[in-house]
């Protein structure tokens, strides 16, 4: 979800780890030149979950390391089963009062441009919460944990996934 701390998390937790990390809405406006609020904006959002599904793919099928999607990517059930097929997906859990405090005061985030923002993460969040409870590996966030410590809180839950750490020989 939006605020969840995909892209903070993610990079602390591909440097824990020794592999990249690549944020799969950062890959879509490079190949854009332009950016995710302005895809939605010209383009609409099917155009750009289409975009974004190709993405995710390709990333997925590159070398080893850790993808950040964007919160809607998951919701797709093609995605998710992408992500089983060729990953592991995490879902960051966290509630609506934390993810409004990361959000609030952010103009970059093209599905809150809406009269009441709060009621629409809300909404966003109950809407989302059936997909993302398929995530392979749910991750509870707490009020005052470092990035840094979600980060190391993720990476224990990947070391219980059997096979994810195994050396190819």
């Amino acid at each position: 979800m939006m605020g969840s701390g995909k892209t903070a998390v993610g990079t602390a937790l591909a440097h824990q780890l020794g592999v990249p990390f690549v944020d799969s809405d950062e890959e879509i406006e490079r190949a854009a030149q332009m950016t995710v609020a302005e895809i939605f904006a010209r383009d609409g959002e099917p155009f750009f979950r289409a975009r974004e599904s190709e993405v995710i793919e390709r990333l997925l099928s590159g070398p080893p390391g850790i993808v950040s999607t964007g919160g809607g990517a998951f919701v797709s059930e093609t995605n998710r089963e992408m992500i089983a097929r060729l990953g592991v997906s995490v879902w960051l859990k966290v509630d609506l009062e934390l993810l409004w405090n990361r959000v609030r005061h952010k103009n970059t985030r093209p599905l809150l441009r809406t009269a009441d923002p709060k009621k629409t993460l809300a909404t966003l969040l109950e809407g989302r919460v059936p997909a993302y409870s398929k995530a392979q590996i749910a991750v509870e966030a707490e009020e005052g944990l470092s990035v840094q410590e979600m980060a190391a809180k993720v990476a224990r839950a990947l070391h219980e996934v059997p096979e994810l750490f195994k050396e190819n020989v």
